[in-house]
């Protein structure tokens, strides 16, 4: 029989979201990055998105790096292995503003070096002088 997620609002007072949850917050990290404004910026992007499991967003003003990977500590019941001497960013963590509700939705989000190199034809200014178009071809000899 398959069970039906249960909802946030559907909680009791006395039960927690992380019961019911397959710990998505464990499953990943994201750490701000400067907001890139030149080609090298994000010819760094670039580099990161080459990384298997590597992901960069934008959301709200800010950008980040996302790197899906396991905490090796998540037990196969989603909890956590080392919870009472879990690091502080865990503790300080909540279920508030969490990702239980599958609603990932960012501003612009990347996962492929193609991507970001297109965005960043797209948006970064060029140099003076520069053209948006390709530079032209060599001519092609002449055959007598």
């Amino acid at each position: 029989m398959i069970q039906k997620k249960v909802r946030r609002e559907d909680l009791g007072p006395d039960e927690n979201l992380c019961e019911h949850c397959t710990a998505k917050c464990c499953r990943y990290f994201a750490l701000p990055i400067d907001t890139p404004t030149d080609f090298s910026d994000f010819e760094f992007i670039r580099w990161y998105l080459l990384h298997d499991r590597a992901s960069v967003f934008f959301d709200e003003g800010v950008w980040y790096l996302l790197v899906h990977t396991t905490c090796k500590h998540l037990q196969a019941d989603y909890r956590c292995g080392i919870y009472h001497t879990r690091p502080q960013i865990c503790r300080d963590y909540t279920t508030d503003a969490c990702e239980y509700d599958d609603d990932w939705c960012y501003e612009k989000y990347f996962e492929t070096p193609e991507q970001i190199w297109e965005y960043a034809e797209a948006t970064t200014l060029r140099r003076p002088g520069q053209s948006l178009r390709s530079t032209k071809p060599p001519a092609l000899p002449i055959l007598s």
